[in-house]
């Protein structure tokens, strides 16, 4: 299977790297009425973009800087406007996130976290609540770490706990494969699944999040601005619905055959007792990060006391913006002492360089780079009435959500999330904004979709390490990622977007 999906990855880059200039070539040569010569050249740019970054026949970081290099080479933009993107002060609420779910991960505090729910008393040896507990554990961290980090975590506590299981088997006179076995597929479903919807939590919980509230400030400045706490109050909601219906789908798909896993418990604690007594690195990354968390917080607790028009929230925005609130938090790692005497600081700079996904801040900082000039040369009104034309009337606010939600599913499942939101991100909120609608609804509404990628190995890198264990067939994951995504987009998402989101927002 994995040798198939290798192959399949190699035509699909072949493919790509033929089609994508190709589209670009048939766009630059077609004449097309009701747009200016930027637009019209900007489209041409956009195709070859898109199919790139859905078939990566370079890496997406690569391509999400020729983008904008080949607007300023073909005369669609200046480079101080094409590139002025790549400083937005979201990269920077990205890097000091990433510098300090690193500090977490270094100085072994997201392990102190997950073998501290692992080993409460209500888990015990039950499989479902250890089944429950595991989820738990995936959405509670992966709203503050990356998703790929909680998964690389959780994994091989999700493949200890399976391996006791096959032992008690085992002393019991019964064998069982765990590459055959039921509950294997959805302990291990269960660990990527919960990963991805913690990531919904927060604004730093996974990409997508950041990238929709970066393209709402510069494509729609004078919309709403969505404040952390303001993300929380719908993120929780939706996280909390997600990890039910998944967990009611998987429990019914993949149930335990046993009432209780002997000896799960005693492991779990164990390996809890060897990490030991909390050190003075992993007390100082919660100092550093609780100091992130007030100051992003901060802002909603003034604005309920002093009123959101008042002077102290413009001198508090003004001074501590939420990009610099990430800063002084993670930039607290390389001053707070380990050990002062041997000048040993919480975090070292090599550890810090290593613990920043450039290829993100570049996809981020291309993504919006592109946005802009979609929005600047007219290209935005030009799909927003073609969208009006296909349709014949302008649609409904439902179903302008509902649609633009579905295609970002459809695109997360088959490409990455990140290069999903690149793609439908600006055009989503420009075109809303063409048409009348608030961008916020449908802002939001592609974020919380694109974490719904549960069917494909390649939708998301925590269903491709589950995915390497050998023990979910590709069509378990298809079949169970399918009714869970339907359910996550109709059900849940358009919902909480329509309702929730405008509610809080007032739009």
């Amino acid at each position: 299977m994995k040798q198939e999906n290798n192959s399949f990855d190699k035509k699909r880059r072949a493919a790509g790297a033929l089609l994508g200039p190709l589209c670009a070539v048939v766009l630059w040569m077609l004449p097309i009425e009701g747009i200016n010569e930027e637009a019209h050249h900007l489209l041409a740019i956009m195709a070859m973009v898109a199919v790139w970054w859905i078939t990566e026949p370079v890496p997406i970081a690569v391509t999400s800087l020729l983008g904008p290099t080949l607007c300023v080479l073909l005369g669609v933009a200046p480079m101080s406007d094409a590139f002025a993107n790549f400083a937005n002060p979201m990269i920077f609420l990205f890097m000091g996130g990433f510098l300090l779910a690193k500090a977490m991960m270094v100085n072994g505090l997201d392990k102190r976290i997950a073998y501290g729910i692992m080993s409460m008393k209500w888990v015990g040896d039950s499989p479902r609540r250890i089944f429950l507990a595991i989820g738990l554990v995936c959405i509670i961290c992966s709203g503050w770490v990356s998703n790929t980090a909680t998964c690389a975590m959780m994994f091989p506590i999700s493949l200890g706990l399976l391996e006791t299981i096959r032992d008690m088997m085992a002393q019991n006179g019964k064998i069982i494969d765990l590459k055959n076995y039921k509950y294997a597929t959805g302990l291990m479903l269960m660990t990527a699944y919960a990963c991805s919807i913690g990531g919904v939590l927060t604004p730093i919980g996974t990409p997508p999040n950041l990238m929709m509230m970066g393209f709402l400030e510069q494509l729609a400045p004078t919309a709403p601005t969505i404040s952390f706490f303001d993300w929380m109050v719908w993120g929780v909601v939706a996280m909390v619905v997600f990890f039910i219906v998944a967990s009611l789908v998987l429990m019914w798909m993949f149930p335990a055959d046993v009432a209780r896993i002997e000896g799960a418990q005693q492991m779990i604690r164990q390996r809890a007792a060897e990490l030991g007594k909390w050190t003075r690195a992993q007390k100082n990354t919660v100092l550093a990060f609780s100091v992130a968390v007030v100051l992003w917080i901060l802002p909603s607790v003034l604005s309920l006391i002093y009123g959101p028009q008042s002077s102290v929230i413009k001198f508090y925005d003004s001074h501590v913006p939420e990009g610099l609130a990430a800063m002084v938090g993670a930039l607290l790692l390389f001053f707070l002492p380990v050990d002062a005497k041997k000048g040993e600081m919480t975090m070292t700079w090599k550890d810090g360089l290593e613990g920043i996904d450039w290829s993100t801040l570049l996809l981020f900082g291309g993504g919006l780079a592109l946005g802009s000039l979609i929005y600047s040369t007219g290209l935005s009104d030009w799909v927003g009435g073609g969208i009006k034309d296909l349709l014949g009337t302008t649609p409904s606010e439902w179903f302008f959500v509902a649609l633009f939600c579905f295609v970002t599913l459809l695109l997360a499942e088959f490409t990455s999330h990140t290069a999903a939101i690149n793609l439908m991100g600006s055009i989503a909120i420009s075109t809303a904004v063409s048409m009348g609608f608030s961008p916020v609804p449908v802002a939001v509404g592609i974020a919380l979709s694109s974490s719904l990628g549960f069917m494909m190995p390649v939708s998301t890198p925590p269903n491709a390490i589950v995915y390497a264990s050998g023990m979910v067939p590709i069509t378990k994951m298809v079949k169970s990622g399918f009714i869970i995504d339907v359910i996550g987009v109709f059900v849940i998402t358009v919902p909480i977007v329509i309702w929730l989101v405008k509610a809080v927002m007032g739009v």
